[in-house]
């Protein structure tokens, strides 16, 4: 029996299993999509994510990180953030005396990097191109189906085929056995059953491990939608972030590797289904009317490498832990990308479930249940509505052309750029460093 099955092996499920590893737990992963293995000509990705300094220390810890470098990332020194031009704030590391706020990496890079990490631990195994079929809780001392070695390596190299039954509610579950007796059993596509006494739900928005655990959530989906498109600057760029808030929504620009760059427009769904309609050489048209000067500044040209347009959605479980199942990253929350906060708040998530099962706590008993609950699930369901509403008050601030507001947001620009020690304050905190 596993100690702990991970459903889902994305950035931030990869990212627990290995400190589960570290911490000596058999752990299991399974990850319905095997992701492309890098080569250095592959062209960028569309996914790309801002990690903080307080992710790339987390994921040094891990021993993926130095994996992540060999292959390619952008480092970034300055942010910057405004409305009018007139009133704009820059955020430099220089300010705080590092050598840089953070870094751009694409998604199936950070995945890659973990998953290079993780197939140095003999107590993990990792199951690709498989999907959970069906999730139900047993005794641990009842016979439990067969998942030796021999099972899960078919698992590994099997095909996916067909579509996934919708998992058993908790509320179908028996609930003669006492919780500190159960443990959980999956089962797999390949009709593979696995054994665990903890399941993490690391599956994304519409997770299974949060349906099957009967956890609700709260959220809505906002009236935006926001497009990402990857491009090629002709010329050398410095490496700054920087984001325009307009009446119709942000437009920003993320620096990548050798020249490459990810603006993100934000518009309504039919403006960008529109966009998306649009063919190279019209879209990037549509680009240099609609964003900053500062994209072609110094006489620079870029071409449209690749596009797609998704939703913007908050999403809240109302609990991360209940039954044998734990929620992490996406599973348990979903936030505004305005500033980039996503997988952050996940690796976040990650620090500190490992900082609870680093207690040496008998992880089948009730101290551990409670410890969970109040050691991780508290703070971080605490923390989290934080960074959300602070997103959400954000986005509504700036993304109005009411003229009093304006006005308000513009001041307050102007104020952040003057503010000293305060604006390095929430720099800091930003980049995980408070």
């Amino acid at each position: 029996m596993y100690d702990f099955c991970i459903n889902g092996g994305g950035m931030v499920g990869a990212a627990l299993a290995l400190g589960l590893a570290q911490q000596n737990y058999r752990v299991v992963v399974i990850e319905p999509n095997q992701p492309q293995p890098f080569e250095p000509e592959q062209g960028p990705d569309l996914r790309v994510s801002a990690i903080s300094e307080a992710s790339v220390i987390l994921l040094k810890a891990l021993g993926a990180w130095h994996n992540i470098e060999k292959m390619r990332l952008k480092p970034y020194v300055g942010l910057s953030v405004w409305d009018d031009p007139k009133h704009r704030t820059d955020f430099t590391a220089k300010s705080i005396d590092v050598p840089q706020l953070g870094y751009f990496v694409e998604n199936r890079l950070l995945q890659l990097g973990c998953h290079q990490a993780l197939a140095q631990h003999d107590n993990v195994t990792v199951i690709f191109n498989d999907k959970v079929d069906n999730i139900s809780l047993s005794s641990i001392n009842s016979p439990t189906p067969s998942s030796d070695a021999a099972a899960i390596s078919q698992a590994s190299d099997a095909a996916v085929d067909g579509s996934v039954d919708k998992p058993k509610s908790v509320k179908e579950l028996t609930r003669e056995i006492d919780t500190n007796k159960q443990s959980v059993c999956v089962t797999l596509s390949s009709s593979t059953k696995i054994n665990a006494k903890w399941l993490v739900g690391a599956d994304g928005a519409r997770s299974q491990v949060r349906q099957f655990a009967g956890i609700g959530t709260s959220g809505w989906q906002y009236g935006q939608q926001a497009m990402g498109i990857t491009i090629k600057m002709a010329k050398e760029t410095q490496a700054i972030t920087w984001q325009q808030f307009t009446p119709t929504g942000p437009k920003a620009f993320l620096p990548m590797f050798d020249e490459c760059a990810s603006l993100v427009w934000y518009n309504s769904p039919e403006e960008l289904q529109r966009l998306k309609g649009l063919n190279s050489t019209q879209l990037k048209n549509e680009v240099i009317d609609a964003f900053p000067g500062e994209l072609t500044q110094n006489d620079n040209d870029f071409s449209i490498i690749a596009k797609a347009a998704f939703p913007l959605t908050r999403m809240h479980a109302s609990e991360y832990v209940r039954e044998r199942s734990i929620l992490i990253g996406d599973a348990a929350h979903t936030i505004n990308p305005l500033a980039g906060q996503g997988v952050n708040i996940g690796f976040r998530d990650v620090q500190a479930l490992l900082e609870v099962t680093a207690q040496n706590l008998d992880i089948s008993s009730q101290a551990f249940f409670t410890a969970l609950k109040n050691d991780y699930e508290k703070p971080r369901k605490r923390d989290n509505l934080l960074m959300m509403s602070a997103m959400d008050g954000f986005y509504t601030l700036f993304s109005n052309d009411i003229a009093p507001i304006k006005w308000i947001r513009n001041q307050l620009l102007s104020v952040a750029e003057h503010a000293g020690p305060i604006k390095k304050e929430v720099l800091k905190y930003a980049i995980g460093m408070r």
